[in-house]
């Protein structure tokens, strides 16, 4: 098994009227390209290439998934923003089991923020919000490092938006376990003294409110060069890092969690185990009922 990883950050790369910038689809291009020479090297037998919000909201998707067809012969699907909260979903509930209960679960991606709840591996409500950390980042806090003001209100206006999916959210039943998914969730763990990912993928994490609202006040004084040094956050991360933190503070405020358990499976091992579940011996299952 390996692993490879490269940060696009489409959502910053997308312009004033909505569409991916050329030099957001070149790189795009180029990393598709790049990744489907690895998976030809690696002696893959099937590619699963999926696209979430950043390509899915974008005014010029239908060019810009055409270009990267032509270009690199991969067709790459874009999921819906339900169909991404719902594939994490499942990813958590096989990483915790079915005696975890009802789970809650948060997971913020550069465009979007997925919000789940259910007792099943598929569940009872689910939302994907554009309340991503890289589209904020572009929209919201382009100083460097952000005001003090605009963190304030920025802060005011995550609480209007998320009060109704919170609602709803609750609603469905009290959660037994809450759960965070996502880069951003465990950078935010670790800068608040989580064990390092060197320490293996079963060491409990968690993250909670008062730890995140003091690394906040920290880490919004910072440049994103100074914040790139912390450890745990990366050069392409770390421009996002602040406004990451306070969709993650928003929604663990919304939601009333103290304390959030970070797993380390989300989309990626969700789209997986959904692709293992639909066939046997190699066979695509398909219902005759």
């Amino acid at each position: 098994m390996s692993s490879s990883k490269a940060t696009l950050r489409l959502s910053e790369n997308t312009d004033a009227d909505g569409n991916i910038t050329p030099a957001g689809a070149e790189r795009l291009v180029g990393e598709v390209a790049d990744f489907a020479a690895i998976a030809t090297k690696s002696g893959c037998e099937e590619l699963m290439a999926f696209a979430t919000s950043a390509v899915r909201d974008a005014h010029n998707s239908d060019a810009v998934l055409a270009r990267v067809k032509n270009e690199t012969g991969v067709v790459l699907q874009t999921l819906s923003g339900v169909d991404e909260a719902r594939l994490t979903f499942l990813a958590v509930r096989r990483w915790f089991g079915w005696s975890a209960g009802r789970i809650l679960n948060l997971d913020i991606g550069g465009g979007s923020l997925e919000l789940t709840s259910g007792s099943d591996e598929d569940p009872d409500v689910a939302f994907s919000l554009p309340l991503g950390a890289g589209r904020l980042t572009r929209d919201w806090l382009d100083a460097d490092p952000p005001g003090k003001r605009r963190v304030a209100v920025l802060r005011d206006w995550l609480d209007a938006e998320l009060s109704t999916p919170a609602k709803e959210l609750l609603a469905a039943g009290e959660p037994d376990r809450m759960v965070g998914t996502s880069k951003t969730f465990r950078s935010l763990a670790r800068l608040t003294g989580a064990a390092p990912s060197a320490a293996g993928p079963r060491v409990p994490r968690t993250l909670t409110a008062n730890g995140l609202r003091q690394l906040i006040a920290f880490i919004s004084r910072m440049t994103a060069a100074d914040r790139a040094e912390l450890e745990g956050v990366s050069a392409d991360r770390s421009p996002q890092l602040v406004a990451g933190a306070l969709v993650a503070e928003a929604s663990m405020r919304a939601l009333s969690i103290d304390t959030i358990e970070i797993c380390p499976w989300a989309l990626r091992e969700g789209l997986i185990l959904r692709k293992l579940d639909t066939e046997t011996d190699g066979d695509l299952v398909v219902s005759t009922t």
